[in-house]
């Protein structure tokens, strides 16, 4: 039982521990339990807490346990956010108390999330670096971790959005050079968990060469991305990287026949995984590109 915190909530309403038992125990009584851990009745625990906006059960929370449920709460919406769910993100990310937060790695991952989310949802630029220079400057001063990639990447989408290309291009390119260290041959086969991440950073580098119609550099990350894909046998970000290269393809004067297949691999890995959005851009696609072949 976390009897500290039960001590911290009476200081923090400034309850003194006379006028906290009034009417349910006495002193002594609420003196023992918080000196000496002695508990008193579960009729009185309850009381005492209930006065203080409390619950037994928040006394009993194992912090290991809250941890645990937090790191899985991030990873689920990590996962609704590469899905592109953004709506369901932002609903979960509102029922996290940031100041909830004690460890870092936690922190880190809440802060690129909501970061992101900004990102993509075309937030106000300092909201969204805001987020990032929690990670950048604070969390991972040293630049040691896979969230100072993502925050780099984060940041650029953002600058690429207000137009300054110089800053976005700035760090895109230390997202490239990340992604070509650590997904050559050799480091590859050594990834731990953070292989989706990377696929992140993947896609949405090969999105912003595709932008600059850089294509040659953002089908070499699109392969990258599919590759890694394959060695981890997941298929989160197929959908998408398969569209990317479906409009990659058509940018440069691909065959239809060569697009079309890459749509359809979009379209099919999409179905897989449910992913609304690339199957509603695959129609809107192939609605576009039958007409213009007509024309």
């Amino acid at each position: 039982m976390d009897i500290k915190k039960f001590v911290e909530r009476r200081k923090a309403l400034k309850l003194s521990q006379m006028k906290l038992c009034e009417g349910i125990c006495t002193q002594a009584t609420l003196s023992k339990f918080e000196r000496n851990g002695r508990v008193p009745s579960l009729s009185i625990l309850n009381r005492l807490c209930a006065r203080m906006g409390l619950t037994v059960d928040d006394l009993n929370q194992d912090p290991e346990a809250s941890v645990a449920r937090l790191r899985e709460q991030l990873d689920e919406i990590e996962e609704d956010l590469m899905m592109e769910n953004y709506m369901k993100v932002q609903a979960a990310l509102k029922k996290i108390k940031e100041n909830d937060i004690e460890a870092i790695p936690l922190r880190m991952q809440f802060f690129y999330l909501r970061g992101m989310l900004h990102a993509v949802t075309n937030k106000k630029p300092d909201e969204v670096l805001f987020d990032f220079t929690q990670i950048l400057d604070d969390l991972d001063e040293k630049h040691q971790t896979i969230f100072t990639q993502l925050a780099y990447v984060g940041s650029g989408i953002t600058y690429t959005r207000i137009h300054q290309p110089a800053r976005a291009d700035f760090f895109f390119k230390k997202a490239h050079e990340f992604i070509n260290a650590t997904l050559a041959p050799a480091e590859a086969k050594q990834l731990n968990s953070d292989y989706l991440r990377i696929l992140t950073l993947c896609f949405y580098t090969a999105n912003y060469y595709a932008n600059k119609d850089n294509y040659k550099v953002s089908d070499q990350l699109i392969k990258k991305g599919i590759a890694l894909c394959s060695q981890k046998h997941v298929t989160y970000y197929l959908p998408r990287l398969k569209f990317l290269a479906a409009e990659n393809a058509r940018h440069q004067g691909a065959e239809k026949e060569d697009i079309s297949q890459l749509l359809d691999e979009a379209l099919a890995f999409a179905r897989l995984n449910h992913n609304e959005v690339i199957e509603l851009r695959v129609a809107a696609f192939k609605n576009g590109f039958i007409t213009k072949i007509k024309e």
